[in-house]
């Protein structure tokens, strides 16, 4: 069964307190050279039957009305894996 994985972000202008707290967190374990971390959400969507362009606008359409916040998050990325699209 395909499956398509969309990747929610917070927008860059978004505070992320997470992503600084992993970001602190980092150094004081040993994890030297990371100057930043932005923490985001993966949904990931398994599809009855072939991945087509509609099935696509579809999940694109309910990420960014459903899966994602549209005022503070940014679907940056929707890809196919698994079986190919067709």
């Amino acid at each position: 069964m395909p499956r398509v994985v969309v990747h929610v972000m917070p927008k860059p202008e978004i505070l992320d307190p997470q992503g600084k707290a992993v970001a602190g967190a980092l150094p004081r374990l040993g994890f030297e050279g990371i100057a930043s971390v932005r923490q985001g959400k993966r949904f990931e969507l398994e599809v009855e039957g072939a991945v087509t362009d509609e099935v696509l606008a579809t999940i694109r359409e309910a990420a960014a009305t459903l899966l994602s916040n549209p005022v503070i998050e940014d679907v940056v990325q929707v890809e196919v894996e698994g079986e190919a699209a067709h």
